[in-house]
């Protein structure tokens, strides 16, 4: 059974075809032509984290592949009872065609995985988010081209976001380079995972650094979803990591900026970039539809 937990799970051919598909689906989509390529299948989508872009995403998705999405939140089910995960993997699988689970513990994911008898997709933990990164390269690749020996440029938390450009990296071929705060970097064991596969990832001292020659540059919250009693603290360690126009003035000119939202105007960028000219977030946050609606069809004809 193949699953989607990291971006490692499919191979960078697999990645590209499932790219330039939801580049398909997606000029179907505007051209009104119909693709119920999934109809009759369901998806169940489990939430432990609030949400706005994946359960839209999703569900549309589904709903414009012909097939039924399910709401299914942790704490109106038997999960959030406590029935074992493998319980509930079993049961919930032995009814749907897919399932979709966002949560915090990525053992989770990695469990319901192992007990399922569908595809499992993993739409966010606090260790990966490959979904982003499969619209962000689509992103990059409608606006700029190939990605493959571009330079992209990471700036803040070592977080799941940071986590999965790492993974981005090895399936894309991209220079990544990171610059992050002292004690909030990258995991190590991640990082020394990527650089075995190949990848050519940069931790830099600053941003500035980090920025420089780069072809894209992208950023995160300061505080994600279950950081906010952290909020002041990292206020502190991040007030030198703002993504504003001078920081971007060391990039390439042509140079893109990413953020996988939602975003906060005057900490980790500013008003002038997220709203400006280099910016494609809107583009960026559309494309989790498409690039998702191509993985669930990778998935569904990978388990037929």
């Amino acid at each position: 059974m193949r699953h989607f937990l990291t971006l490692l799970d499919i191979s960078p051919s697999e990645a590209n075809g499932i790219l330039a598909r939801g580049i398909e689906l997606k000029a179907k989509q505007k051209a009104g032509e119909a693709h119920p390529t999934l109809a009759g299948k369901a998806l169940a989508m489990i939430f432990d984290k609030a949400s706005t872009r994946t359960r839209v995403s999703f569900e549309t998705g589904m709903f414009q592949l012909g097939g039924h999405a399910l709401f299914l939140h942790s704490g109106t089910t038997q999960l959030g009872r406590g029935e074992p995960v493998e319980d509930s993997a079993r049961v919930i699988s032995s009814m749907v065609d897919m399932v979709m689970i966002r949560t915090f513990d990525h053992a989770m994911v990695e469990k319901f995985a192992e007990y399922s008898s569908v595809p499992v997709i993993n739409a966010l933990t606090d260790l990966t988010h490959p979904c982003q990164i499969l619209a962000d390269v689509m992103t990059f690749v409608e606006h700029r081209g190939a990605i493959k020996g571009k330079t992209v440029a990471w700036i803040g938390d070592g977080n799941n976001m940071a986590h999965s450009w790492m993974n981005g990296a090895v399936t894309f071929d991209f220079t990544l380079n990171i610059a992050s705060p002292d004690g909030y970097t990258v995991d190590e064991s991640l990082l020394a995972n990527a650089r075995a596969k190949g990848a050519k990832i940069n931790l830099c001292s600053s941003p500035q650094e980090a920025v420089n020659n780069a072809d894209l540059v992208t950023t995160d919250v300061w505080a994600s979803m279950g950081q906010e009693e952290e909020q002041k603290i990292r206020e502190a360690a991040f007030k030198d990591y703002q993504v504003d126009t001078t920081l971007m003035s060391n990039a390439n000119s042509d140079a893109l900026f990413m953020h996988c939202l939602p975003a906060h105007r005057g900490e980790e960028v500013a008003a002038d970039v997220i709203d400006g000219k280099q910016s494609v977030v809107w583009d960026e946050a559309e494309n989790r539809l498409h690039a998702q609606k191509a993985l669930m069809e990778f998935l569904m004809d990978a388990a037929s």
